[in-house]
């Protein structure tokens, strides 16, 4: 009778066991961030409606149709007068940039926000087993990871990973390989750092689709701690839910929408074409085909399949239309690549003004940073104490490639620091995100300007 009990018992008990091992690995494997820190230029960088007009004007190349151009580009960015700029583009030597100009602005950036992480974390270099470094535009050798293992003298079995090429979305790429290496290593901490170098690879030509860039990119960079070590989840502020990477490589269109190459003059630049909003609305939607099951609560997803039968690709303002995110996402961080994705986006999630305002602010105070970008967004969040325990966020973000990267985090705790954004905040949100550049530079509109040159 005991025998016959036991094998009857046995099959329950191997099931139990399977489902508590799976449940303790699972807990090993979750990823939390620790600790952000972002990087603030020194003031002399900062760029006024001045300067930034004395960099346009010594580009002598330009016409007057060029001028009115980027006039009315800069009006409508979403960008106002306390973002910054390179060292070497301030000092005029942007059209003959230096292999040691970049990399005193990586070091400048790298350093400076890794310093405060690990003062702040009291996390040492030492106990350091993953380092990720994203920068799109630069690759160098020895790699920009090995200036860091050597500049803090870190372990000789540490994980490094150099990312460039990645655009934009480079910092959820980070996340993700982290993400797989917390999955097959316990305890184990690793640090990620994303940044851009803008210095050396300003254009100098006057392709439109290349000049884009010079208004919309600015300086900026992040380094993050993250750890999968459940003893820290105490420290976490944020806790990775669930990450998904799209990407549309095979495409055409896609692929060649946002492209570093030479203009037609020789003059080297990075290239973005009218097919770009395309392609991001339909990355946008192959994405959140096999995100939104996995982030948004059952009922929403019924009430939406009783009411749309598929969904359309082809404008970014109709990705997702019908849906509400708000349902299970209490704040979305999209990516400050530019006003109209912000609102593009924004349309096509039916989000509010209040929903969209951290990313439309960190816009007009830092630009454009690149990868750097979803930090700031993020930052204006907690300094505004918007973050409180529970909170999932949906990070959005688009990149090269063509790639759409999106990510869902859970708040571990009340946030209220008020980290890079101390100084400002309080000036935030500013009611009039137009800059000042029409009111002082509209006479380049003037009808009677087509018949000189301006020198």
């Amino acid at each position: 009778m005991e025998l016959l009990t036991a094998l009857y018992l046995f099959p329950f008990l191997y099931v139990a066991y399977v489902l508590c091992k799976r449940a303790l690995r699972k807990r090993d494997q979750c990823c939390y961030m620790l600790q952000y820190e972002c990087f603030k230029p020194p003031e002399d960088r900062m760029l006024s409606t001045e300067t930034c007009a004395s960099i346009v004007f010594r580009n002598k190349r330009l016409r007057l149709e060029e001028f009115r151009y980027l006039l009315k580009t800069i009006v409508s960015s979403g960008i106002g007068e306390s973002t910054y700029s390179p060292k070497n583009v301030l000092e005029g030597r942007e059209a003959s940039p230096t292999l040691n100009d970049a990399l005193e602005e990586m070091d400048e950036i790298i350093f400076a926000t890794l310093d405060k992480l690990f003062d702040k974390s009291g996390i040492s270099p030492s106990e350091i087993d993953v380092l990720v470094v994203n920068v799109s535009l630069l690759s160098t050798v020895p790699s920009l990871t090995s200036r860091v293992v050597n500049r803090y003298k870190m372990r000789p079995d540490i994980k490094t990973y150099n990312i460039v090429g990645m655009g934009c979305s480079a910092s959820l790429v980070a996340i993700d390989i982290v993400q797989q290496m917390f999955k097959v290593q316990k305890n184990i901490n690793a640090i990620i750092v994303s940044t851009e170098s803008m210095g050396t690879n300003w254009y100098m030509g006057r392709d439109r689709s290349f000049m884009l860039s010079n208004c919309l990119f600015r300086t900026g960079g992040c380094s993050m701690l993250f750890s999968n070590n459940r003893h820290l989840k105490h420290r976490a502020i944020i806790k990775l839910n669930y990450i998904l990477r799209t990407h549309l490589g095979s495409d055409d269109e896609a692929y060649k929408c946002c492209y570093q190459k030479e203009d037609d003059e020789g003059y080297p630049g990075f290239c973005l074409t009218r097919h770009l909003p395309k392609a991001a609305a339909q990355a946008f939607t192959e994405n959140l085909k096999v995100l939104v099951p996995n982030i948004l609560p059952l009922r929403e997803l019924i009430r939406y399949l009783l009411v749309s039968r598929s969904w359309k690709t082809g404008e970014l303002e109709k990705v997702g239309k019908g849906l509400n995110f708000k349902a299970g996402i209490q704040h979305f961080c999209i990516h400050p690549g530019g006003r109209a994705v912000i609102d593009g986006t924004g349309k096509g999630l039916q989000l509010s003004d209040y929903d969209l305002e951290p990313a439309r602010m960190a816009l007009h105070r830092w630009g454009n940073t690149s990868a750097a970008g979803f930090w700031y967004v993020l930052g204006y969040m907690e300094a505004k104490k918007r973050l409180k325990k529970g909170d999932k966020i949906l990070m959005i973000s688009f990149g090269a490639g063509f790639k759409c990267n999106n990510c869902l985090w859970e708040v571990m705790r009340d946030l209220k620091d008020r980290n890079v954004w101390e100084d400002c905040i309080d000036d935030y949100p500013v009611k009039n995100i137009v800059n000042p550049f029409m009111e002082r530079y509209n006479w380049i509109n003037d009808e009677n300007l087509s018949f000189v040159r301006l020198q």
